[in-house]
């Protein structure tokens, strides 16, 4: 299972696994926080896609969907990545996905969750 969840309110000393899903650093969070979560940013949206959704997010978003997954399909950084993801899920049966976003269920999070359960199925 994957849960989604703010960077924010993570607790690192709750023993949960977590990877960190942004491209930038959360503004104001300390790495200590955080200390032990994995970041992979190779499974993020490019910059230019991050830009294009913020102008229009609620307009935008499943066109965004799907420009994010064909990215995450197009990259060979992304797929290596993902990988690192889903052997770490399968290692401890449940991941946190973490973002510094303000609603995660409504952010790249839920795409990316949605593109590892599904690939995920074939590639175990």
């Amino acid at each position: 299972m994957y849960h989604l969840q703010r960077a924010y309110d993570f607790d690192a000393q709750s023993g949960q696994h977590a990877v960190l899903l942004d491209r930038l650093w959360p503004r104001g969070l300390s790495k200590q926080k955080l200390a032990g979560v994995l970041w992979e940013k190779d499974a993020t949206p490019s910059t230019e896609l991050r830009h294009w959704l913020h102008e229009d997010q609620e307009g935008r978003f499943d066109s965004f969907s799907t420009r994010f997954t064909q990215e995450l399909t197009d990259s060979e950084a992304a797929q290596q990545a993902l990988q690192r993801i889903r052997s770490l899920h399968r290692e401890h049966g449940a991941l946190t996905l973490l973002t510094a976003a303000r609603d995660p269920e409504h952010s790249h999070l839920s795409v990316l969750a949605k593109v590892l359960k599904e690939r995920g199925k074939t590639a175990s």
